[in-house]
C-alpha cells in the first residue's frame, strides 16, 4: 500500500493516472496470492475412527439392540397377563371376610341374648366353576392372542432387520459415489494442470484454463456432497443399532439367490403370512366360540363361618356348600349381536388373509424380474462406462495434439464420471433387488 500512496503522488505531480491504477493492483495482488497459502497451513482437524461390522453384525446388533423391536415385544407380555386373567376366571377363587359388629345394648328377651353387644365373624368362600364354556373359551382365545403378539414381534423384527440392510446397501453406494467423484476430480484437476502448463507458455488461453478451473470446482462440490451422504448414511445405520455414534460398512455383502422357489415353502417363511394366518384363525375361533354364550353356567361355592360370641340363632362354627346354575334367557338380542359381529370380523380377516398371500406372490414374482432386468442393465452401464472412458483418453490425446478444443475433453469428463455414477448405482439397484427377493422369500433376516 506505501507503493500505492507513492504512485498516487508521482499522478498528483503529473506522472498519470496509469501509474496509480498499476501500482495499486500490484499491490493487492501479493496478498490476494498469500491467502491460499495461509489455508493450507491449518492443521487439519482430528477425525474420530468410525466402527466398521459387516452386514450380519449389524443385522444382528440392530435386532439384539433397537428399541422398537423392545417396544413391540411388550405386547407378547400384555398377552400373557390377558390369559392369566382368562385363566383366572376359570380357576378356585378363596375370599376371606371379617366383621366386628357392636350395638347400643345387647338383643334378647327373658334374660336370653339373641344379639351380643360386641360379636365378631370370621368367614370365608371358596367358589369354583363347574360348568363356564363361556370362560373356558375366553382362555383359548387368549392364548391365540399370544401366538398374535409373538408373530407381530417377529414382523417388527424383520421390517427393522430390512432397514438395517437398506442402509448398509446405502452406505456401500455412497461411498463407490465418493470414489467415482475422487477419480473425476483427479481427472479435472490433471486437465486445469495442463491448460496452466498452456497458458504459462503462450500456447493456451485464459477461456481454456476457465473452463478447465470451474470442471474441477464443480467436482469439488460433488465430492463434498457424497462424502456428507456418506456420513448421513452412517449416523443413520447407527441408530437403528441403537449405537451412540456412526457405523460403517465393512465389506459388500453377498446375496445367494435360491436356485429353486417352492410357494408353500416361502410362503410359510414370511412373517406377514404368518401374521395374517394366525390373526385369521384367532377371530375364527371367537366367531365358532359364540354358541358357548348359550349354554348355562355353574358355580360350586363352600363358606365356612365362626362366630364369637354366639347368639342364640348363630352357632359358633357353621359352613355350607352350594351348587347354583345360570342361565339367560331373554338379553333383547345382545348375544346375537355380538355374535353377528364376530362372525364379520372373522370374514374381514379372512379377507385380509387372502389380500396378504395375493400381495407376498406379486412381490415375489417382481422381485425375480426386477433382479433379472437390473443385472442386463448394470452390464449395459459398466460397458458404457468402459466406453466412456475410451472417449476421454482419445479425446484429451487429440487435444494435447490440437486437433480439438477443450470443450470436447469436458464434456468426455462429465460423460465419463456420469456413466461411472450410473454403473454404480446401477450396481446398487442389483444389491437392492437381491436383497428385497430374499425378503419376500421370507429369508432375510435369518
Amino acid at each position: 500500500m506505501r507503493r500505492a500512496s507513492f504512485a498516487c503522488r508521482l499522478w498528483a505531480s503529473g506522472f498519470g493516472l496509469w501509474a496509480c491504477l498499476a501500482a495499486t493492483l500490484s499491490a493487492q495482488q501479493p496478498q490476494q496470492q498469500q491467502q491460499p497459502t495461509q489455508l493450507q497451513q491449518q492443521p487439519p482437524q482430528m477425525i474420530q475412527p468410525v466402527e466398521r461390522v459387516t452386514l450380519e453384525e449389524a443385522v444382528a446388533r440392530a435386532l439384539a439392540n433397537n428399541p422398537t423391536i423392545a417396544a413391540a415385544s411388550q405386547a407378547v407380555l400384555r398377552a400373557e397377563g390377558l390369559l392369566q386373567q382368562a385363566r383366572a376366571a376359570t380357576r378356585p377363587n378363596v375370599s376371606a371376610a371379617f366383621v366386628n359388629s357392636i350395638v347400643d345394648t345387647p338383643r334378647g328377651f327373658e334374660g336370653v341374648v339373641i344379639q351380643p353387644r360386641d360379636q365378631s365373624t370370621l368367614s370365608a368362600n371358596l367358589s369354583m366353576p363347574v360348568l363356564a364354556p363361556a370362560r373356558w373359551a375366553a382362555a383359548a382365545q387368549a392364548r391365540d392372542q399370544i401366538e398374535v403378539a409373538g408373530l407381530s414381534t417377529a414382523d417388527v423384527r424383520k421390517q427393522i432387520g430390512v432397514a438395517t440392510a437398506q442402509t448398509y446397501l446405502g452406505i456401500i453406494t455412497q461411498r463407490r459415489q465418493v470414489e467415482v467423484n475422487e477419480r473425476a476430480l483427479e481427472t479435472a484437476r490433471a486437465h486445469l494442470d495442463y491448460s496452466n502448463r498452456r497458458l504459462e507458455s503462450g500456447a493456451g488461453t485464459r477461456l481454456n484454463q476457465l473452463r478447465a478451473a470451474q470442471e474441477v470446482s464443480t467436482d469439488e462440490a460433488r465430492l463434498e456432497s457424497s462424502r456428507l451422504a456418506v456420513v448421513r448414511a452412517q449416523e443413520a445405520l447407527g441408530v437403528l443399532m441403537a449405537v451412540n455414534g456412526p457405523v460403517d460398512a465393512a465389506a459388500e455383502p453377498a446375496f445367494d439367490i435360491p436356485p429353486t422357489i417352492d410357494e408353500p415353502t416361502w410362503m410359510g417363511a414370511r412373517t406377514d403370512v404368518r401374521l395374517q394366518t394366525a390373526t385369521q384363525r384367532a377371530f375364527d375361533r371367537v366367531f365358532r366360540d359364540s354358541s358357548k354364550d348359550y349354554f348355562p353356567t355353574g358355580i360350586a361355592s363352600f363358606d365356612p363361618q365362626v362366630v364369637t360370641p354366639a347368639g342364640v340363632f348363630a352357632p359358633t362354627r357353621s359352613w355350607r356348600f352350594s351348587v347354583s346354575f345360570s342361565q339367560p334367557i331373554f338379553d333383547g338380542g345382545q348375544r346375537r349381536g355380538l355374535r353377528q359381529f364376530r362372525e364379520a370380523a372373522a370374514r374381514a380377516s379372512q379377507f385380509a388373509l387372502t389380500s396378504t398371500q395375493i400381495q407376498a406372490r406379486s412381490e415375489v414374482r417382481l422381485a425375480q424380474e426386477v433382479v433379472r432386468s437390473s443385472e442386463r442393465a448394470l452390464t449395459s452401464l459398466r460397458l458404457s462406462a468402459q466406453q466412456a472412458a475410451e472417449v476421454l483418453n482419445i479425446t484429451t490425446v487429440a487435444f494435447e495434439a490440437g486437433a480439438t478444443t477443450n470443450l470436447e475433453v469436458i464434456d468426455a469428463q462429465r460423460s465419463a464420471r456420469d456413466a461411472d455414477a450410473a454403473a454404480e448405482l446401477a450396481a446398487d439397484t442389483v444389491r437392492r433387488a437381491r436383497l428385497d427377493l430374499l425378503t419376500a422369500l421370507g429369508r432375510f433376516p435369518q
